[in-house]
Parts: structure tokens; C-alpha cells; sequence
């Protein structure tokens, strides 16, 4: 059976009518072949367009797209149908309320087995009878038509739930990472490189593919020989093999995140290759829930880097107290220049998406509020159909909302727009990158680059929140110097990142590099001048990168708290931004990534303008009272070193009590500008933080913290959220959207 597309009209066999060429249309007919072409179903056991009742949707009547029985008779006895398919247009990314939808229609017909379909991603799930599940439990497939009276079979299909655990998906990548190690003796780190190559090949293809299609063995054998058969057909004798062909594919995908070298190739034997596609075969990493995938590939790697890269590990726990306590919102921009392996910028793009789907239920909720009102029930049926139809296409145009594919999609913004992270290693680098797409984050904010360094929009007042975990103890030394090699040459890159941020705002953020190369790093900050400490530095590059009144969380060792060595670097950054608090919290916690220091989470909030002000004429009047005091003996040692006449050694005695004088004003001075730029800090002991030396769970005192800190920070007004907030609204058949204070715009 073959589409048969006539203009805009489309026949659908099932009504032996023409259809006006709509992209649901098209995908439903497109099905239906598939339906015939593929399970072998005849078109005499199907029906297009059953209406049934529909719970979600008020009392009204609502259709199945399409309904399966087990035969022709089956249908014209009005028995219960075995599958119900949900079609969707193959622009619309299908989500869960879609699924529960397509659910009730094959729980009212009786059906075994529900598909939702979009063509790109097709889901079969299994259908529980009575109530309706929390979660729908999805399986491998849909019979072919000749299995439906095999009873077997059915059962056996029913049974292959796809259902990804998080233990079970960690565990089956540690057995691929061993494939590597035993047959090709690669190091763990560069066993866990090949693997990613791998992990991305399948995903490249998973989502490119119709039908949701799997990245199998027989797939992989298949295309392989249909390769190699059009090389030699073409006279191509030294093609690169297949399984390399295919990750110069993957790598274009992925050039404009600098995810590869351009010259890096797979280094593994195409058998190791194949075993591990046999592996991984089951599941379609492409649909895998984000959160699902995203922390098996986190316990994956825990295994992979114990030890010699624990250090790039922060506990969960407190990245989850850390992110929530600052509690980042839609339109800010957030940054971790030493971001690991991205659990920092993982967590906060979770953080926030949560906020805009949460806004984005709301939405449709009060939609639903507003069309299925008291009046439907006594609609005609026509109307109540136009009523579904119009709910249907708001939801579609709400939904593209939360696809981070879709151009301007709020997603989108922030997946593109609004996280940042750099690292110095580059593996853990390339890891940060994979980490946030297999989180649902496949935007290229991540860079290879020193954290102190300047690079794409990782620039001076810049960002709303900042959260990092800085390396400790080592020290940036003078010979550290930067280099042509940091310097950003790709002009492809400078005129996309020109245009992004503003040509003289770009140039000027990359002159901390291009103009002082050859020049040591620890010359840039001011904190240089004072310690070489590694924390030290990322305090004052952190609070640079911030926008005035900007957050920031970081976790550092407790002696830059109470080290009286560290005095003068504590006085500079107090007199760059307030603490918010300070969270003590147990050695235990980083004992389980290999850590020995006992740690503080400190949060700082960047001066306002207003308070930049407010603290230089705090100073100014503190210099002015204590000059004051000692007013005669500065007038006297002054007049002193100014008369020439007065012997020289007599001279230079006085400006060596002068300079000790004004020493000692300077301290004075300090105290002073305390009591005048006077504010509160929070500080909190934690005994027990979630996770002990082991790395096993236990009881989370941050929790209680974090529900006492929130009023605290609303009453004392601690920052001011600088969130984008959207308003939707349906008015005359029009679905609308507003930014902040800005225009309706129709959207839909």
C-alpha cells in the first residue's frame, strides 16, 4: 500500500474518501500503510476516526485515529478492539498529558495494546485494565497481524516492557565500558571515550530515523552491507569502514558543540563495535525519559572515574541544596566555570524546566477551564468536536513550548541561551556536554577552557547565578601564562558570537585574553596579587562574571573561612559582595569522591549598583573619621617630609612613620566600614548531609535548611527575581502570548 497524495488532498483508504492534506492527516495515512505494509493488518479490521468517550475532554464525544480489531468480525460485532493508535503531526513533540489521552480512548475500547505516533517517535504501551496508571508501562512492539490469535505470543509481547530502570541502564554501560577493556585494552578513561562515541552514534540515529527506529545489530549488519555494496558499485576501494563512517556523521551533528577533534576516529575494533550495539539494542536512547537516562549515565560514569576524577564529582545532595537555596529562574543566565561533569548546570536546567512545564500545565489548565465550562454538555456534537479540535491545537502550540528543538520555544532559550560551563580537562569537558544531553540539554554552552579565562559568553557581568565547586589547594602559579592557543581564531565563531552578544561587547570581553598574551594568568585578577590559591582566584572570577546584584553558590575548603593568612583576600571580596550565608557541612560527603578537606558552602550575592555606592561612602566616611583622629600628626609628619631643608635621613625615618601610620588607620578604617555597611549573615551548622563516607544515603539536614532559608531570604528582600514571565490567553478563537510587559502576540 502506497500514500496517494493528490494536491492538497490526501485518500484515506479506511473512509475511501479524499482528505484534505493535513500534517496529522498525513502521518495517520502514513501509519495505516505501515499498519499493512509492515504488521500485515487488513484494512477490513480497521477503522479510522472511532468516536468514543473521553473523560479528559468533558462529556462530549471524542475520536481514536485509529482503531485495530483482531478481525474484520471482530469489528462488525463491535468486540473490543486490540489496538488504538494516537496520531500526532511529525512536527509535535509528543508528551506525557498526549499519552494519557490516547490511553483513556484504548481504555474505553477495551484494548490490549495503545500507540502514540508522530512517525519520528512512535511509543506502544501496554494496556492495564480498570484504573487508569500513574505511569504508563511502554513495550517493545505491536503483534503482526498472523500473531493476534497466538495467545503465546501476545502474552510474551505484553511482557517486553521497555521500561529503562536507572540501575539496570548504569549497569548494562559498565558491561559495554568492560567489551572495551577486555578487547581492546584501552584505559578506563579511554574505554569510557569510545563508549560516548558510541552512546552518540545511536542516539544520532535513533532520532533521525522514521518510526522511532532502534540502532541495532541487524540494523547496523544491514546498513553496513548496503554501504560497502554502493562503494564498490561507485569504484570506491578505501571508503573508511562503515562503523568510521558513521561517526564522521555523528561528528558533524555534533561540530558546532566542539564535542570532537575534527581528526579523532573510533579506536576500538568494529567487532567490540558491534557487541556493544547487540548491547545497547533494547532501548532507544532517544525517547528514554531525560531524568531516567540522565542519572544511570551519572552512576556510569561515578564507576567509571572513582578515584583519580572523583574530584569532578559533587554530591548530589549538595548540588540539589545548592541550586534550590539560589532557585534560579526562567531568563537568567547561569554559569559554572569548573563545571565537571555538569552536575551543577544539569540540576538548574532540570531546576527551571520544571518551573516553565509546571507553567505551562497551568496554562492548559485554565484553557480547559475556559472551553469545557458548564455551557459544553449541552453542545452539539459538532460543536463539542470543534471545541476538542481547538484544545487540540492550543496544546500542540503550548507543548512546542517545551521542545528544545523548536526554534524560540522557551525551552530552546534556555537550553541555548541561558547555561554556560567551561573546564580545563577536556575529557571531563567533552563528559559535561554528553551528560547534559542525555539529561535533555544538547546545547553547546559547555567549553574546553581554563575557568579563568574568557570564552563565548562566558564574560564579565554576565550572569544572574553562578554554582561551582572550584578545584581545591592547588595554586596557579606566575609561569602559568596565557597563550596564542587561548586565543578564539575561528572567525566562523567570532562572527556568530559578534552577533550574538554585540560586536564591542564581544571584543571587549575577549581583550582579557588578546591583549595581554604572553602575560600570567594570576596577573588578571586582584586576588593574584595576594594568594595563588586556585579557590581564591574562581571566588573573584566568579563574582566578576556576575551582573551586579548577581548570586552565587560555591563550595570551598573551610580554612579560607578562618586561615589569618587569607585576611586581606577575605577583605577583598567583601568589598565586592554580600554573604548570604554560610553552610558548614560534614567531611563525610566528599570523602565518597576522594576528597580529604572538610568543605563550606558559601553564597554571596554580587553589590548592586546602589550598593556599590552605599559601600564607598561607607569607606569614604570611615577614612574621614579616623583621619580626623589622627589629623595633627598626619599634618606634622606631612609638613615634615615637605620641607627640603630638613636632613634626609630624618626624612625618610618620618615617611617610615607615616606609612605605619597610615597602616594603622587602615585597620581601624575596617572595623569602622563594618558597623556602616552593616547586614546580617546566616550561618548554619550541618551535621548530616545526605550521603556518608561510603557514598550511601542517609538522613539530609539540608532539606530543613533550605525550608528555612526561603522566608528568610523573601523577608530580608536578598534579591529580586529577573525572570521572564509569560502570560497566555484565548480570545476569540486565538491563543495569545505575552512577555513581561510587552505586546500580545497571536501565537496559535
Amino acid at each position: 500500500m502506497e500514500l496517494k497524495i493528490n494536491g492538497n488532498k490526501i485518500f484515506a483508504p479506511l473512509k475511501n474518501k479524499e482528505l484534505v492534506l493535513t500534517p496529522e492527516e498525513r502521518v495517520r495515512q502514513e501509519y495505516i500503510c505501515r499498519l499493512v505494509n509492515h504488521y500485515g493488518y487488513d484494512l477490513s479490521q480497521m477503522e479510522q476516526e472511532l468516536q468514543v468517550n473521553n473523560s479528559h475532554r468533558g462529556q462530549g464525544k471524542a475520536r481514536a485515529d485509529i482503531v485495530v480489531w483482531k478481525s474484520a468480525s471482530a469489528k462488525s460485532n463491535e468486540d473490543a478492539a486490540t489496538i488504538v493508535v494516537e496520531c500526532k503531526a511529525e512536527h509535535i513533540t509528543i508528551r506525557e498529558e498526549d499519552y494519557f489521552q490516547g490511553y483513556n480512548y484504548a481504555a474505553w475500547a477495551g484494548a490490549d495494546f495503545f500507540v502514540t505516533t508522530n512517525l519520528k517517535e512512535t511509543r506502544v504501551f501496554k494496556v492495564n485494565k480498570g484504573k487508569l496508571p500513574k505511569r504508563l508501562e511502554e513495550i517493545v512492539d505491536i503483534p503482526k497481524a498472523e500473531e493476534l490469535t497466538n495467545s503465546k505470543k501476545m502474552k510474551e509481547l505484553l511482557s517486553q516492557t521497555k521500561a529503562l530502570t536507572r540501575d539496570e541502564f548504569s549497569k548494562l554501560l559498565l558491561k559495554c565500558h568492560n567489551i572495551i577493556r577486555n578487547n581492546d585494552k584501552l584505559s578506563p578513561e579511554a574505554a569510557f571515550d569510545e563508549i560516548s562515541k558510541v552512546l552518540f552514534i545511536k542516539i544520532r540515529y535513533e532520532r533521525k530515523n522514521d518510526e522511532g527506529q532502534i540502532f541495532s545489530k541487524d540494523r547496523f549488519v544491514n546498513n553496513r552491507k548496503s554501504y560497502e555494496m554502493l562503494n564498490k558499485e561507485m569504484g570506491i576501494g578505501d571508503a573508511k569502514p562503515f562503523y568510521q563512517n558513521l561517526f564522521e556523521e555523528t561528528k558533524k551533528q555534533y561540530r558546532k558543540e566542539d564535542l570532537f577533534e575534527s581528526n579523532d576516529t573510533i579506536k576500538i575494533k568494529e567487532a567490540s563495535f558491534e557487541a556493544i550495539v547487540k548491547e545497547l539494542e533494547i532501548y532507544n536512547l532517544s525517547r528514554t525519559a531525560d531524568d531516567v537516562k540522565g542519572i544511570a549515565f551519572e552512576k556510569f560514569l561515578g564507576k567509571t572515574f572513582r578515584g583519580e576524577l572523583g574530584q569532578f564529582f559533587t554530591p548530589r545532595t549538595i548540588v540539589d541544596f545548592m541550586v534550590t537555596l539560589l532557585d534560579p529562574e526562567e531568563g537568567e543566565i547561569i554559569c559554572d566555570p569548573c563545571c565537571g561533569s555538569g552536575g551543577f548546570l544539569i540540576k538548574a536546567f532540570e531546576y527551571v524546566r520544571e518551573k516553565i512545564e509546571n507553567d505551562i500545565q497551568k496554562v492548559k489548565d485554565q484553557i480547559k477551564a475556559q472551553l469545557y465550562d458548564e455551557k459544553y454538555d449541552s453542545l452539539s456534537d459538532k460543536k463539542k468536536a470543534d471545541i476538542d479540535e481547538r484544545v487540540d491545537e492550543y496544546f500542540t502550540i503550548l507543548n512546542q513550548e517545551l521542545d528544545t528543538i523548536h526554534t524560540n520555544s522557551r525551552l530552546q532559550h534556555l537550553s541555548s541561551d541561558c547555561i554556560f560551563g567551561t573546564d580545563a580537562n577536556p575529557r571531563m569537558a567533552r563528559t559535561a556536554k554528553m551528560n547534559m544531553i542525555m539529561h535533555g540539554d544538547g546545547h553547546g554552552g559547555v567549553h574546553h577552557r581554563d575557568g579563568l579565562l574568557n570564552v563565548n559568553g562566558i564574560f564579565e557581568n554576565r550572569f544572574d547565578v553562578i554554582l561551582t565547586n572550584p578545584p581545591f589547594g592547588s595554586r596557579v602559579e606566575k609561569t602559568l601564562k596565557i597563550t596564542l592557543a587561548d586565543k578564539e581564531t575561528n572567525e566562523e565563531k567570532i562572527a556568530e558570537y559578534e552577533k550574538k552578544y554585540g560586536e564591542g561587547t564581544y571584543h571587549k570581553a575577549m581583550s582579557q585574553v588578546n591583549d595581554h598574551i604572553g602575560e600570567p594568568i594570576l596577573n588578571l585578577y586582584d586576588s593574584g596579587k595576594l594568594s595563588g590559591l586556585t579557590e581564591v582566584l574562581f571566588i573573584e572570577r566568579c563574582l566578576r562574571l556576575l551582573k551586579p546584584g548577581g548570586r552565587l553558590g560555591i563550595v570551598l575548603p573551610e580554612g579560607v573561612l578562618n586561615n589569618t593568612q587569607l585576611q586581606s583576600v577575605r577583605e577583598l571580596f567583601e568589598g565586592m559582595a554580600k554573604i548570604i550565608l554560610i553552610t558548614s557541612i560534614p567531611q563525610d560527603v566528599f570523602m565518597a569522591s576522594g576528597a580529604t578537606v572538610k568543605p563550606s558552602l558559601m553564597f554571596f550575592k554580587k553589590f548592586t549598583t546602589e550598593e556599590v555606592v552605599q559601600y564607598e561612602q561607607a569607606k569614604a566616611e570611615a577614612y574621614e573619621q579616623v583621619t580626623d583622629k589622627y589629623a595633627e600628626e598626619l599634618a606634622t609628619l606631612n609638613t615634615f617630609i615637605a620641607d627640603k631643608n630638613n636632613p634626609r635621613s630624618e626624612i625618610k625615618a618620618k615617611k617610615a612613620e607615616l606609612k605605619v601610620l597610615e597602616a594603622k588607620i587602615a585597620e581601624e578604617v575596617k572595623p569602622i566600614v563594618k558597623q556602616l555597611f552593616d547586614y546580617q549573615i546566616p550561618i548554619a551548622q550541618v551535621q548530616k548531609a545526605g550521603i556518608t563516607t561510603t557514598g550511601a544515603e542517609c538522613e539530609n539536614e539540608l532539606d530543613e535548611l533550605l525550608k528555612e532559608y526561603a522566608p528568610y531570604r523573601k523577608e530580608h528582600k536578598l534579591w529580586e527575581a529577573t525572570a521572564k514571565c509569560y502570560e497566555y490567553k484565548v480570545e476569540n478563537n486565538h491563543l495569545y502570548k505575552k512577555l513581561n510587559d510587552g505586546e500580545w502576540e497571536e501565537i496559535c
